[in-house]
């Protein structure tokens, strides 16, 4: 897949790869005032249009102009100018043995970077189709799938959870009448958060685990209040397969795995071991970070932090969740599962993205955060070895994969600040640079298929930005 990508953007190889498919706002403006347009069809008098991106080390890129007009050069443009040196020195100041970022605008992906090695004292380099495990991440696959199963009629997200799973009961019998489908995956069954964890540390199977609950009662009525759960979430299986069936693993691979080309993912102990590329995990000790034997106890609990992905593969689930692939993840689940549910006050104390929260919420397998006045839904996940974050601002179609293999603090600075970065200009630029830069499939400002290419990707009036842009009088 890999191979597949680099023929299609420019590359290059160091301890990063990047692909750019964006070009510079100034240029690009200029483009659209004074040239016939991107991949358009030429005057006669004109040249046929040269490839809009050369291959290489990031070399400049070209567009042929009009026979008026000589060749203009065109810089790439970035969502996140410096994010790329902030991202690799967090993570040597840390030593992290490898990660990747990849950031995601629309329909693509428009820059992947990785940093270091699969494996400390290894050779073997990160790449974009590098495996890592997910951990917690893997909640956002389970929302999205209850809720496509539901549209299509096998339960409902008001079910009584009881229905589908008879041995649970709390020590007030009328609690598991109460906690329904939704409660699950919403993180507000009511229970004391990260209950019989412990368990699952200690390699116990969820039916294992099940009559524990039976001594303990909620916090307080399901629905009414936040408690992240990794057991009780992970009961999202049960109610799949016993009212459709089919296996939790297999409607994942069936609905969403296969249809959205994501080649490298996979659930599961197993088929994280068979993996060829894949990140091993470190933890730390007193001379720095060493590898660790990746076990099984969290895989058992698919749901909730079984799934195994690269960085290319969360890539494209970030398309479908910004919309861009509806036969896959239909409009209306895709809003479904952001929909806000509870509060989620203890977000607001995590350090590095204080600054900056406003409001933070559980959806269906999701979070949901008011940052800088922006929703930007997100989730994150640790599990021993690895980190992962995944986020995307439903508002400006912009959306971030982080992945590394250790348990490093070095990863709680990375999303705030991209955020940062992101999000002022996305807003003050009010998406212009980037339907030049991009060439995006579908334009806000005009009906679809309407015209020819300029006229489906470029706004009905020229922007007036020039002097803004360039800096002149």
């Amino acid at each position: 897949m890999w191979q597949a990508l680099k023929q299609r953007v420019p590359h290059r190889h160091s301890r990063s790869t990047r692909l750019v498919t964006r070009l510079s706002v100034a240029s690009a403006v200029l483009l659209g005032v004074f040239s016939v347009g991107l991949l358009s069809v030429a005057p006669s008098t004109a040249q046929p249009a040269k490839p809009l991106l050369t291959t290489g080390d990031l070399r400049s890129t070209y567009l042929a102009s009009t026979a008026e007009h000589a060749p203009v050069q065109l810089k790439p443009f970035s969502l996140a100018p410096g994010f790329d040196d902030f991202f690799q020195a967090q993570l040597a100041s840390d030593d992290v043995p490898g990660g990747v970022y990849a950031v995601v605008h629309r329909d693509r992906v428009v820059e992947i970077n990785t940093f270091g090695v699969r494996a400390r004292n290894q050779a073997e380099p990160i790449t974009p189709d590098t495996v890592f495990r997910i951990a917690s991440v893997s909640k956002t696959f389970a929302g999205n799938l209850a809720s496509i199963l539901e549209q299509q009629g096998y339960f409902s997200m008001h079910d009584s959870v009881k229905h589908f799973v008879p041995n649970l009961d709390f020590k007030n019998p009328d609690y598991a009448l109460q906690l329904q489908v939704e409660h699950l995956l919403a993180q507000s069954t009511g229970v004391i958060p990260n209950a019989y964890d412990n368990l699952i540390e200690a390699n116990y199977e969820r039916q294992q685990i099940l009559p524990h609950f039976n001594r303990i009662n909620p916090m307080c009525t399901p629905g009414q209040c936040y408690g992240y759960q990794n057991v009780l979430f992970s009961l999202i299986e049960d109610v799949i397969h016993e009212s459709t069936g089919q296996t939790y693993d297999d409607w994942l691979q069936t609905l969403i795995f296969q249809p959205l080309g994501m080649r490298s993912a996979s659930l599961g102990y197993e088929a994280y071991h068979v993996a060829e590329n894949k990140a091993h995990p470190h933890i730390r000790g007193r001379n720095g970070w060493f590898t660790r034997e990746v076990t099984p106890h969290y895989y058992r609990y698919s749901a909730a932090a079984g799934v195994n992905a690269s960085a290319l593969d969360l890539s494209q689930w970030l398309i479908a969740q910004m919309g861009y692939a509806p036969s896959v993840m239909p409009v209306d689940v895709v809003s479904k599962v952001r929909e806000r549910r509870v509060r989620t006050v203890r977000d607001l104390r995590r350090a590095s993205w204080r600054p900056y929260l406003r409001n933070a919420h559980y959806g269906l397998g999701w979070r949901i955060y008011d940052f800088m006045g922006h929703d930007i839904v997100y989730h994150g996940g640790w599990v021993q070895g690895f980190r992962a974050e995944i986020a995307y601002s439903p508002e400006f179609d912009v959306g971030l994969v982080i992945l590394i293999n250790a348990e490093s603090s070095a990863m709680n600075a990375l999303a705030p600040e991209f955020w940062r970065q992101v999000l002022p200009r996305m807003q003050d630029e009010q998406f212009v640079p980037y339907l030049y830069a991009n060439g995006v499939r579908e334009n806000p400002y005009l009906s679809p298929g309407a015209g020819s290419f300029i006229a489906d990707h470029l706004p009905l009036t020229p922007p007036d930005l020039i002097s803004d842009l360039l800096g002149t009088p």
